[in-house]
């Protein structure tokens, strides 16, 4: 068996061991994050720290969809969801795990099948529109799920013109915002490890 072939056994890999459990432990960080507000700057109202860890797991999505393929790389965010979903138990409320595991394992497999139909595009479109589309779809599932109902306080937000609406509806919202901006930015380091990280094809979809 070639080693460098994404086989039935290359999900044993160190690269894809490595995907598991960075997507694992971004995931899991995440879902105690998201429930913390961001109290620098008086933002407790627009963010929580979850805002700006999670859109990593689309970085590792999609450079291991890139390296291994849409197939293989499904394996990978099954096994992250598996083992962040157990750690988040501990970490987080089970709400917001059940929550989070919901959004999580819709958003990236959304994610891996834009990115995979876009892989001929030019280099920048496949990352940024599947990361577009999850984030929209994992940010409603999430918060929706996470904490409507729960009887949260309301806020005003001056910037949308003093609409006051509860506070979870607000971190939902500017957590959409913050993920178009990431979403961007992770196109940064994206394209710096396109030459590190070449496709193993071709990937069986």
């Amino acid at each position: 068996m070639n080693a460098s072939s994404p086989s039935a056994d290359g999900m044993f890999s160190r690269g894809l061991i490595a995907a598991v459990a960075a997507m694992c432990g971004v995931v899991a960080l995440s879902n105690f994050a998201v429930q913390h507000p961001f109290m620098l700057f008086g933002l407790q109202d627009y963010f929580t720290w979850g805002t700006f860890t999670y859109p990593l797991a689309f970085l590792i999505t999609d450079l291991t969809n890139r390296r291994y393929g849409p197939a293989m790389t499904r394996r990978v965010v099954f096994a992250g969801f598996v083992l962040a979903v157990i750690l988040s138990v501990v970490l987080a409320t089970p709400r917001i795990a059940i929550a989070s595991g919901t959004a999580f394992l819709t958003a990236q497999l959304l994610d891996v099948s834009v990115f995979d139909r876009l892989r001929q595009s030019a280099w920048w479109k496949a990352p940024l529109v599947s990361s577009l589309i999850g984030s929209a779809v994992d940010t409603a599932m999430f918060f929706t799920l996470a904490f409507a109902g729960t009887g949260m306080p309301e806020a005003t937000y001056p910037v949308l013109g003093g609409i006051t609406a509860p506070v979870w509806m607000g971190w939902a919202f500017f957590d959409w915002l913050a993920k178009l901006a990431c979403a961007g930015a992770m196109l940064v380091p994206f394209r710096a490890l396109m030459s590190r990280i070449t496709p193993l094809r071709a990937a069986a979809s």
